[in-house]
């Protein structure tokens, strides 16, 4: 299959981080974000437009400070078995945690939609940097980073072998001979480890359309990468240059290559967010419009989330950025406040200076009449930049600009398919289906078997005819 840019769609409702006024749109329901039949004309769209998924991201703690999505939307995987029985070909991405769920549970739900949706389930790996989830789980502390991850590995891995508790042809449902399902091709895992003592299994579901869901990731830090790197089908990225993009996919595929996996089997798709207009000169009055609509109350606010919503309005606007304690956003969003702090000690930046940065580095890269992004994301997309881009769904008419307008010139020149090529996620992401471990050990045992009708040499002297 020829190398063509894939299509994700990440249905934010009522308006993520940054989008402070978007929830205004008399084309947004005020609803948006917990109503699910906003979601599935917005599915529907996408699947329209031959969009390889849709993607749902999700948290599981939130304070009065939290983007207005946030604070009142549809959990990912009940929301997307709705979706999956009013679509026929889009993929269905949602976000789990492996910090507080079970394995046995996640595989389930996930198998569960696979087998619902024909094949199209996928899972977004996270581990939870809101560390105030904690206290919703009943303890006291959230995990530490090597926790976390270290959970997060073992954690996918157990859903994998649970996936492949049964082998393909396990259930014959033979009426004639009375077979039902063949003993033979169950297996349990009994997975014995360091951050979940027991798992036994089997799952009690037979395997899925594509083999296994798709298994996404995002996280930007070391341990992120590592595990993106080990686990990842695709990753969900954010790069403000094409020269950060290119560095970022360099360094995934390089990562999975030293953990034995293809690199080409691994795809990196960026979320980007579009500005079209006209006109280039248009777009980027759109775009300063879009900056200008920001609250600089709420960006404030929603700076203080990495830092594990440490409260930022307590200290002088117009004083260089606080000293923190060490300790503040340890085990949040470590990669990003490490980040910003670093910014504000190099430049010297107050706090208001910190927090106007954060308002302009959400600035779009790709801003400008329908053939200047087409043009930008072909070049990005060429120069190795990214294998699929992520485009955040609100505003149902900035959506079909991007649809109606720039995809055409992007089919024309071939950098976009122009029809689903499979009936699953899998199959038109271009990723191959992970075999039965226990199918693959099988044949392996097979083909070492000496063949019975072969005559043994034992070292006796040849007849001669």
């Amino acid at each position: 299959m020829s190398r063509t840019l894939k299509l994700g769609a990440v249905l934010i409702g009522v308006g993520g981080p940054g989008q402070h006024s978007t929830w205004l749109s008399p084309e947004i329901p005020g609803n948006a974000s917990s109503d699910v039949h906003w979601y599935i004309k917005q599915a529907q769209r996408a699947e329209a437009a031959k969009f390889d998924l849709i993607f749902i991201v999700d948290s599981q703690f939130i304070t009065a400070d939290s983007p207005n999505h946030y604070l009142s939307r549809l959990e990912p995987l009940t929301l997307l078995s709705a979706v999956a029985v009013h679509t026929k070909n889009i993929g269905l991405v949602g976000t789990i945690t492996t910090s507080y769920n079970s394995p046995f549970n996640v595989a389930r739900r996930l198998a569960s939609l696979d087998h619902i949706s024909g094949g199209r389930a996928g899972w977004n790996v996270v581990t939870s940097g809101d560390s105030g989830t904690a206290g919703n789980y009943s303890r006291d502390e959230h995990y530490d980073y090597p926790t976390r991850y270290g959970r997060a590995l073992e954690h996918v891995r157990i859903a994998q072998g649970l996936w492949d508790s049964y082998e393909a042809d396990a259930f014959p449902r033979d009426r004639e001979l009375g077979v039902f399902f063949d003993r033979s091709k169950q297996h349990t895992l009994d997975h014995r480890g360091e951050h979940f003592s027991s798992v036994v299994g089997p799952l009690n579901l037979e395997r899925t359309p594509q083999g296994q869901p798709v298994i996404f990731q995002a996280g930007d830090s070391e341990e992120g990468r590592d595990l993106g790197g080990r686990i990842a089908d695709a990753i969900f990225t954010h790069s403000e240059t094409l020269e950060q993009a290119q560095a970022f996919r360099a360094e995934l595929r390089s990562r999975a290559t030293a953990h034995g996996r293809d690199p080409e089997n691994v795809l990196i798709m960026p979320g980007i967010f579009p500005i079209i207009a006209d006109t280039d000169a248009e777009a980027r009055a759109k775009a300063e419009g879009i900056l200008g609509s920001k609250s600089f109350d709420r960006a404030l606010a929603e700076l203080g989330r990495p830092f594990g919503w440490h409260d930022f309005t307590q200290y002088d606007l117009d004083a260089p950025f606080p000293d923190l304690p060490e300790d503040v956003g340890q085990n949040s969003f470590r990669t990003q406040t490490t980040q910003i702090k670093k910014l504000a000690k190099d430049n010297n930046l107050t706090l208001r200076q910190v927090v106007e940065h954060q308002l302009n580095w959400s600035r779009s890269a790709f801003v400008g009449s329908p053939l200047t992004v087409a043009n930008e994301i072909q070049r990005w997309f060429e120069a190795g930049g990214f294998d699929g881009i992520n485009i955040s769904v609100s505003v149902p008419s900035d959506f079909r600009r991007f649809t109606d307008e720039v995809l055409p010139i992007l089919r024309e020149r071939g950098v976009v398919r122009s029809d689903y090529e499979s009936t699953t996620l899998r199959g038109n992401l271009g990723l191959p289906i992970p075999e039965n471990r226990y199918t693959a050990a099988g044949r392996a045992s097979s083909d070492q078997r000496p063949d019975p009708t072969a005559v043994p040499n034992i070292g006796l002297p040849v007849p001669v005819a």
